[in-house]
């Protein structure tokens, strides 16, 4: 859908976009609780931090870096012998630092991310979490998780967040995941294909699948990219759906690797059915 080098802009400008979220937030700020059950600010920025850490190393392991590339199988090792919650670990162990020293810790780690990707020689697949991908998919991932993660930030503080054209890269890599969702829960994807359109922020349309399929969604960029990363529920988008292949599809979307998430209850139903892992470990490929 696009160049690595204008998904890198796109990366570079959501995080600058978080960072000017974060820049007056004082010590109880970071400290509030957002709607991944058990995470603060804190916990969001950790996980953001840590896992540009782990692209940045990854993807230098893929531009000829023995030693990112080991430290990286490293990661791997310890994530396997706790699967279920080394995400949370690794957010736990950093949220605890002070405020400026883990804004320092993720500022510099995003910007290991925009410097070795573009290193990575063209069609070399990327080892993760999830599916290897290409340079320009790992980037798109971390914008992904930079606008989800950032949404819970911006909820947690009561601050409305002006939705832009980057979000056309979450939405793609909502609509390209629709089989690797019915995947992480064993079963196979339904073979009709969904002709999803969405409006933009300004306004305009953005398309993928067949003009005439029977299987369809409609509605708005903000609300598709809030429900396939799992910051809101079904019931609460305006979301429509033709076919009941489409309509399931929206029940279990999901545009980052790791176990299949509980996502959101719908709105007045309490606190939030998902923990924090499910908040997302990583997009994957596209």
């Amino acid at each position: 859908m696009a160049d690595t080098a204008a998904v890198l802009a796109d990366l570079r400008a959501e995080g600058d976009a978080l960072d000017d979220l974060l820049s007056d937030v004082d010590e109880a700020g970071w400290r509030t609780l957002t709607p991944a059950d058990g995470w603060t600010v804190a916990h969001q920025i950790a996980h953001l931090h840590w896992t540009d850490h782990v692209a940045a190393l990854t993807a230098a392991g893929s531009a000829g870096d023995e030693d990112a590339a080991a430290a990286f199988d490293a990661v791997i090792a310890e994530a396997l012998t706790d699967p279920a919650g080394f995400v949370d670990a690794a957010a736990e162990n950093l949220a605890g630092e002070q405020p400026s020293t883990l804004l320092a810790r993720w500022r510099l780690g995003r910007s290991h991310v925009l410097s070795v990707l573009p290193d990575v020689p063209a069609g070399t697949r990327i080892r993760w979490f999830g599916p290897p991908m290409s340079a320009t998919s790992l980037a798109t991932a971390r914008l992904m998780e930079t606008w989800a993660h950032g949404q819970d930030v911006a909820d947690a503080l009561g601050v409305d967040r002006e939705p832009t054209a980057r979000l056309r890269h979450v939405a793609h890599l909502g609509v390209r995941t629709r089989e690797f969702a019915y995947a992480l829960r064993g079963r196979p994807a339904p073979a009709a294909p969904v002709r999803v359109v969405l409006t933009a922020p300004d306004g305009s349309e953005w398309t993928w699948g067949p003009d005439d399929a029977d299987q369809r969604v409609d509605g708005s960029a903000l609300d598709f990219c809030l429900l396939v990363t799992q910051r809101v529920h079904r019931d609460d988008t305006a979301l429509v759906s033709r076919g009941g292949d489409a309509e399931e599809w929206l029940t279990i979307a999901q545009a980052f690797a790791g176990a299949p998430g509980t996502g959101r209850r719908p709105s007045g139903a309490g606190a939030p059915a998902e923990t924090a892992e499910t908040a997302g470990t990583a997009g994957t490929a596209l």
